[in-house]
Formats: C-alpha cells, sequence, structure tokens
C-alpha cells in the first residue's frame, strides 16, 4: 500500500531529505505554537513540540497521513533556539566551539486511525572554532532558521565538525531511518512501488 504524505514543515532540508528517500510528498504548512512547559525535560520537548504541531495540522488536513517535526539543540541543559540576529548566532557558535552537544529532533506521524511519535538523538562535536571561522560562517551562510545556528550540511559542518554519533540526516532535520521504518511498520507505506 502506497499513499501520499503530506509534510508540514517549512524547512527545506526536510522535504529534500523525505524525496531523496524516494517518498511521494506534498508540502503545507500552517503556523504553529511552539511553546513548551518550562519544567519540561529538554530531552522531551523536541518531541512535544512536534505532536502539538500534529494535532493542529490534523485538524487542518484531516484524512491525510501527516509528518511534523521540530528539532532542538541541546548544550548544558539548555536549548538553543533560532537566532534572531549575528551576535545571537555568534554566541551560540561560541558556546558550540570546543564542545559535544545533543541535536534532538522530534518527529509525530498521524492519519485519521492513528499517531505514532519518537525522537532521536545525535551527539555532534566541534573543535575550537576561531572567531574569523565564526565571522565568515554567519556573514556567508546567515543561519537564522537554524536550531543552534548552524547547518552540519554547509562549510561549517566541513571545517568544524570533528565527530557525530548518531543518525546524521537527524542533525540535518530528520531522523530517517527511523522515519522510513515507523511509515512502514505503523503504516504500511514504503518508498518504493509508488
Amino acid at each position: 500500500m502506497t499513499a501520499h504524505l503530506t509534510l508540514c514543515s517549512k524547512s527545506p532540508r526536510r522535504k529534500q531529505i523525505l524525496k531523496a528517500a524516494n517518498y511521494k510528498i506534498q508540502v503545507k504548512s500552517v503556523e504553529v505554537d511552539e511553546s513548551f512547559p518550562l519544567e519540561m525535560s529538554k530531552n522531551n520537548v523536541a518531541e512535544f513540540i512536534a505532536v502539538q504541531k500534529n494535532k493542529y495540522h490534523q485538524k487542518v488536513f484531516n484524512n491525510e497521513t501527516i509528518i511534523t517535526a521540530d528539532t532542538t539543540v541541546v548544550t548544558e541543559d539548555e536549548i538553543l533556539g533560532k537566532p534572531d540576529h549575528f551576535e545571537e548566532a555568534k554566541s551560540m557558535l561560541e558556546r558550540l566551539s570546543g564542545q559535544t552537544h545533543q541535536v534532538i529532533t522530534g518527529v509525530c506521524i498521524s492519519n485519521s486511525s492513528q499517531q505514532v511519535s519518537f525522537s532521536s538523538t545525535t551527539e555532534v562535536s566541534f573543535k575550537i572554532l576561531s572567531p574569523e571561522e565564526i565571522y565568515f560562517y554567519i556573514d556567508t551562510f546567515k543561519p537564522f532558521d537554524k536550531a543552534g545556528g548552524y547547518g552540519i550540511q554547509e562549510w561549517i559542518g566541513m571545517i568544524g565538525v570533528t565527530s557525530i554519533k548518531g543518525c546524521y540526516y537527524n542533525v540535518v532535520g530528520l531522523p530517517i531511518q527511523k522515519l522510513c521504518q515507523a511509515l512502514k511498520d505503523k503504516f504500511f507505506i514504503l518508498p518504493f512501488n509508488h
């Protein structure tokens, strides 16, 4: 059994990953509140937000198989969101420099009869980044739409990341292997035989 998937995300990277995995998708998205209880464990926030996004989108686009996701960057038990401006991006990269942090992506898949959610964690280690490298990266790539102020698939990942433990695609925005397995096992959707 195959079906079109509805990706409810504005992230071009998530769309690209699903298409590269050979799924037929359509993209539809509306703004959703991304707040979460402050006492919640930082490790659970991404999945919580993905579920909230999914519930809202399911009301709007019912009878479709919907995928929502959220990615958080966690360092020293603090979530680094998307930077609003240069100084904030600089501050984030300075904190990640020479350290190991966690990238957690929460995913929620639903249709009219069921809902499945999970999260995936990848550990990413950076070398010590020089001020010149940080300034060049922010000036050139303007990573203001990326959690933690960086994209691993961009220049900073090539010159700065010393190791990753876990799924690479999770850091880009979707833990695709885990997502493929969930679509197959729970929704009987395969990335071939369309």
